[in-house]
C-alpha cells in the first residue's frame, strides 16, 4: 500500500518532519548491531517523542501508547521472509487458494451478500475481490495478528531496514490513536505494522478508512468486518478499479512465439496480442480491455497470462506477483471459476534470495539494470535476465533459475 497522493495535510506535515528531523535515520540502511543497549531505543524514544509532539500528537497519546513499548532487535527486518516474496508461486498458491479457503470465500459472499452489495454499488468494486483479499491478509478475519502496532513500528522506525517508512506510518498510527478510533492496547495486528481484518497500514487508514458502521469511528479491528471491507473496496476505487474488467487471463502462446514480449510492464492492446496468436485457455481471442502485458511467473514451461488494469491495481495493494495472482485466482474461484489449466514446473530448485541476490549482482556486474539487489525478481530484474537471455541467443522468459546462474558465472 504505497499510494501518496490524497493524504491529508497533517498526513503530508508529517512527512515532511521525518525528512527533515532525521536526515541521519532516513538516509541510513545499516541495521543497528542487536548488542546496542537498550538505553539508546530509550534515547531514541524520547528524541522521537519531541517530534511526534510538534507534528500535533498529544503527550498523552504518546506516553499511553509507548508506555510498554520494549527494544526488540529483531523486529526491524522480520518481513525479509514473507511468504510472497520467499516460496515459489506454486507453494505460495498451493496455500493461497486451498479448497477450504475456497469454500469458506464462497460461504462468506452468500452470507454477506447484503453489505457487498452495498459495497458494489458505492464504490464499483467486484465483491468477490474484496472477499478474496479479506481471506488472503487475515483468512477472512480468523487471525488479525497479535502484535502491538506501535511497538512494531517503533522499533523498525529505530532499527530497521526501511526507517523513513516506518517513522512516517508509526506517527500516522498515533494520529490514530489521538483521533480515538482505537485504544492503544486494541491497536494489534502483524509483524510489519499492517493492521485489521485487510491489513491496512496506517497511514493507508487515514486516507482510505470508511466508517461503515456509521459509530463515528473507523474500526477496522473489531469483531465486525464491514468497515474494514468498506475500506478496501473504497481504496481500490481510488487506485482505480474497473469492475466490468477481469484482474487477467490464462492464455496459450503459439509455438515460436517471441518470450521477449513478456513482460508486466510491456503493454499492447488485445488486438497486438491476437495476431501474434495468443488465445485464452479455451481458444477465444483475448478480450479487449485495454493495454494488456503477458506474464511468464514461472517461465516457458509454466502458466501464462495476460493481465489488465485490474492486476496492477491488485500489486499496488501488495507488490508481490504471487499475492496479486493469488488475489485475482482466488476472487474467480469463489466466483465460480476453474483452477488454472497449464502445470506449475515443480520439479525446478527452489531459488532462494540469497540466489536471486547473486543473479541481481552477476547481471549488475555485465552492464544489465535489475534495479534494486534485493533478492526479489521484479520486473526490471525479468528484463535484465531477458536481455541478457537474448544476448546468449537462449529462450528469452526471464525466468530466473540455478542454471542461469551457473552461466552467469562463467
Amino acid at each position: 500500500m504505497w499510494v501518496l497522493w490524497g493524504m491529508s495535510r497533517r498526513l503530508l506535515y508529517i512527512l515532511f518532519v521525518v525528512a527533515s528531523c532525521f536526515p541521519v535515520l532516513a538516509g541510513a540502511q545499516v541495521s543497528v548491531p542487536a548488542t546496542r543497549a537498550a538505553t539508546d531505543f530509550d534515547t531514541w524514544r524520547n528524541e522521537f517523542r519531541i517530534k511526534a509532539l510538534a507534528v500535533g500528537i498529544s503527550a498523552n497519546t504518546f506516553d499511553t501508547a509507548f508506555r510498554n513499548v520494549n527494544y526488540k532487535p529483531r523486529t526491524g527486518d522480520i518481513d525479509e521472509n514473507q511468504a510472497e516474496f520467499a516460496r515459489p508461486i506454486w507453494e505460495y498458491l498451493d496455500s493461497a487458494i486451498s479448497h477450504g479457503r475456497i469454500s469458506a470465500g464462497r460461504s462468506k459472499a452468500l452470507s454477506m451478500q447484503r453489505l457487498l452489495r452495498t459495497l458494489e454499488n458505492k464504490y464499483r468494486v467486484n465483491s468477490e475481490v474484496l472477499i478474496a483479499i479479506w481471506g488472503m491478509e487475515t483468512n477472512f478475519g480468523s487471525f488479525r495478528g497479535t502484535a502491538y502496532t506501535i511497538e512494531v513500528l517503533a522499533n523498525a522506525a529505530y532499527n530497521g531496514h526501511r526507517r523513513t517508512f516506518a517513522q512516517t506510518e508509526l506517527l500516522a498510527a498515533l494520529e490514530i490513536l489521538d483521533h480515538g478510533d482505537v485504544i492503544a492496547s486494541k491497536m494489534l495486528g502483524s509483524v510489519s505494522g499492517a493492521m485489521g481484518h485487510t491489513q491496512f497500514m496506517p497511514s493507508t487508514y487515514l486516507r482510505f478508512g470508511v466508517d461503515q458502521n456509521r459509530d463515528g469511528h473507523v474500526n477496522i479491528w473489531s469483531e465486525s468486518p464491514n468497515d474494514a471491507l468498506a475500506s478496501t473496496a473504497n481504496y481500490l476505487h481510488r487506485l482505480g478499479w474497473k469492475n466490468d474488467q477481469p484482474w487477467g487471463v490464462e492464455v496459450t502462446l503459439p509455438r515460436g512465439f517471441n518470450f521477449a514480449q513478456i513482460g508486466e510492464y510491456k503493454t499492447h492492446n488485445a488486438d497486438y496480442w491476437n495476431a501474434r496468436g495468443v488465445r485464452t485457455t479455451d481458444k477465444a481471442s483475448i478480450p479487449n480491455h485495454g493495454a494488456t502485458a503477458l506474464l511468464a511467473p514461472a517461465g516457458a514451461n509454466g502458466p501464462i497470462f495476460a493481465v489488465f488494469s485490474n492486476f496492477q491495481v491488485i500489486r499496488q495493494y501488495n507488490m508481490s506477483v504471487s499475492y496479486s495472482l493469488a488475489v485475482g485466482h482466488l476472487s474467480d474461484r469463489i466466483n465460480g471459476g476453474g483452477a488454472f489449466k497449464a502445470s506449475w514446473p515443480r520439479s525446478d530448485t527452489p531459488m532462494t534470495r540469497a540466489i536471486q541476490r547473486q543473479i541481481q549482482t552477476l547481471l549488475q556486474e555485465r552492464g544489465f539494470d535489475v534495479g534494486p539487489i534485493d533478492g526479489m525478481i521484479g520486473p526490471r530484474t525479468i528484463e535484465a535476465i531477458q536481455a541478457y537471455q537474448v544476448s546468449e541467443g537462449i529462450l528469452a522468459d526471464g525466468y530466473a533459475t540455478p542454471s542461469l546462474l551457473i552461466k552467469l558465472r562463467r
